[in-house]
């Protein structure tokens, strides 16, 4: 699976952007899709995450009620709507796509470490 980010870059604090991950086979199996941000000298961070399949979502505090992540599977793409934006949301966006659990579903997606397939990331840069 190669995963390929776009939508980065500059915008004024509490305007909105949305980011595209777009996969070259989600193949009719679920995944769990994960958004990621890094900043400089800062840990990754889980910040979203939705199972394609049923399409639950999963959120950090951080960007609760401002991002909004959902998919498209007809396009295999995955969005995250990041509105109210904050100059602390400046940062490198990943997206990551791993396998759905059997009966845990995307249990522990905001771990780096739980996925397998990465996009080379896109810059947010909130001023």
């Amino acid at each position: 699976v190669q995963l390929v980010e776009s939508g980065g870059g500059s915008v004024q604090a509490g305007g909105s952007l949305r980011l595209s991950c777009a996969a070259s086979v989600y193949t009719n199996s679920k995944k769990c899709i994960g958004w990621f941000r890094q900043a400089p000298g800062k840990e990754r961070e889980g910040i979203a995450s939705i199972e394609t399949g049923g399409g639950s979502t999963d959120y950090a505090d951080s960007v609760k009620g401002r991002f909004t992540i959902s998919h498209d599977n007809a396009k295999n793409t995955v969005y995250l709507q990041m509105d109210s934006l904050k100059p602390e949301d400046t940062a490198m966006y990943y997206c990551a796509a791993d396998r759905v659990y059997e009966f845990s579903g995307c249990a522990g997606w905001a771990n780096p470490r739980r996925y397998t397939y990465w996009g080379q990331g896109t810059q947010v840069t909130v001023s």
